[in-house]
């Protein structure tokens, strides 16, 4: 019997679910799911209802019921509990292989969290500041140029107006993309465009030489634009850490706070672990291509984390993990850099993380951009369920995750759709969770 299941039966006296949700003793064979123990709930400070726990369950059944998920893992976590913990649909529908809750997923741009966290480490070590140019740490940096579009096509190359800084990477500022802008050919005609990084045979720091010499997108500071920056600073890591980026998350961070599945490549004897990768059509799935190749900036298809080169450690775009490892980082940012005891950052770097840096570039209406996060500032601009400072991001697989100090909350959405096709998950789970709250 599922978790969840087992939870709400245990309440059936005290909450009326009539309509909700199906209770069971007996799963439908169709959809095999593992037995847990129920979540504890009666104990945490701040409450989430059982109707509202029921209303999510059914709204993630359906989306495998109809075929636009083949499965998924959600985690909720509330000062420190978990309150619930399911696993939806199949790791491999082809193969009738079922999710599970510790099944491996692509976490792709999730990735960039745990980098940033090692930029922030190194600071606090006196290895860098946030203001330092880029070229402090890689000299090729120096003097950076910047296309400007032709209003009749083309573009000119002009220099920029100032160094690009730690600072700028952070949080996007730096006029960085992933190829794309006025200076796009230039970019795919050195071979440097889109995020996919598993497939190369040679390490990201020669992939970051090479875009130096290329016309950034816009001038630092000017625009928030969506790119390399987070790779960049995997290499600035590797540099004053002397490790390769892999090598220093898992002795700083992965290893510590046991995250035991957690890595840029997929150890062979965990290959029945790691989820199928399916693309949204027509308002269904289909089994992605293997390995697959680059559509556009991104990479589509099951991709080469399992018998890939691994030779490049992408810090913004490249480790595999699961929803209860990703938790427990994500917990211990909740936590204010500490962890079961251990600290991880100062309370007052999780604090500049997890606040608005940007200066007179914009990001969405009713939010901020912090260090790796976007946080919320207006909730009523933001247009979804929320609360002021709560910050998150998400992957390219369609995994997203979100903290909102203010509830205590920790959730990690973890799947393996891409494209996705305009699918209303992560804003549906967004409105059901925070309607569940007491």
């Amino acid at each position: 019997m599922a978790r969840l299941q087992r939870f709400l039966l245990a309440g059936l006296s005290a909450v009326a679910l009539a309509g909700c949700i199906s209770v069971s003793e007996t799963a439908a064979p169709a959809k095999p799911v593992a037995a847990y123990p129920a979540p504890a709930l009666a104990g945490a400070p701040r409450g989430v209802s059982r109707a509202g726990l029921a209303r999510l369950d059914a709204a993630m059944k359906a989306y495998v019921d109809d075929g636009k998920l083949a499965g998924a893992v959600l985690v909720i976590h509330q000062d420190g509990k978990e309150v619930f913990s399911e696993a939806y649909g199949w790791r491999d529908k082809e193969a009738s292989d079922a999710m599970k809750e510790d099944t491996i997923f692509r976490i792709a741009s999730q990735t960039k969290a745990l980098t940033s966290t090692a930029v922030m480490m190194l600071m606090e070590e006196g290895r860098l500041v946030l203001d330092d140019p880029l070229s402090k740490f890689l000299p090729e940096w120096k003097d950076t140029k910047v296309a400007v579009a032709k209003d009749k096509g083309g573009y000119d190359v002009v220099a920029a107006k100032r160094a690009i800084t730690i600072r700028d990477l952070l949080t996007h500022t730096a006029g960085i993309s992933y190829g794309t802008g006025p200076g796009e050919k230039a970019w795919k005609d050195a071979g440097v465009y889109g995020w996919y990084f598993a497939d190369k045979r040679e390490p990201v720091s020669a992939v970051v030489s090479k875009m130096a010499k290329l016309p950034m997108a816009a001038q630092p500071g000017e625009q928030w634009v969506y790119g390399y920056n987070t790779d960049i600073l995997g290499v600035v890591v590797e540099r004053l850490s002397g490790q390769t980026l892999d090598q220093f998350l898992r002795a700083r961070l992965i290893e510590p706070m046991g995250l035991k599945d957690t890595a840029f490549c997929l150890p062979p004897e965990k290959a029945s672990r790691l989820a199928v990768v399916y693309s949204a059509k027509e308002g269904k799935t289909e089994r992605a291509a293997s390995p697959g190749g680059m559509q556009g900036t991104g990479h589509i298809g099951q991709g080469h984390y399992l018998n890939g080169p691994c030779m490049a450690f992408a810090g913004g775009a490249g480790l595999t993990s699961t929803a209860g490892d990703y938790s427990r980082f994500l917990q211990m940012l909740l936590d204010e850099g500490e962890l079961e005891g251990k600290r991880y950052l100062s309370r007052k770097s999780v604090e500049l993380m997890t606040s608005d840096n940007l200066v007179t570039a914009a990001y969405q209406p009713g939010q901020g951009f912090g260090l790796g996060f976007r946080i919320t500032k207006d909730v009523g601009k933001f247009g979804q369920p929320g609360s002021v400072g709560d910050y998150g991001w998400g992957g390219a697989y369609h995994s997203t995750y979100w903290v909102d100090p203010s509830e205590g909350l920790v959730v990690s959405y973890m799947t393996q759709l891409i494209p996705a096709g305009g699918l209303e998950d992560q804003s549906k789970i967004r409105a059901l969770i925070y309607s569940s709250l007491e």
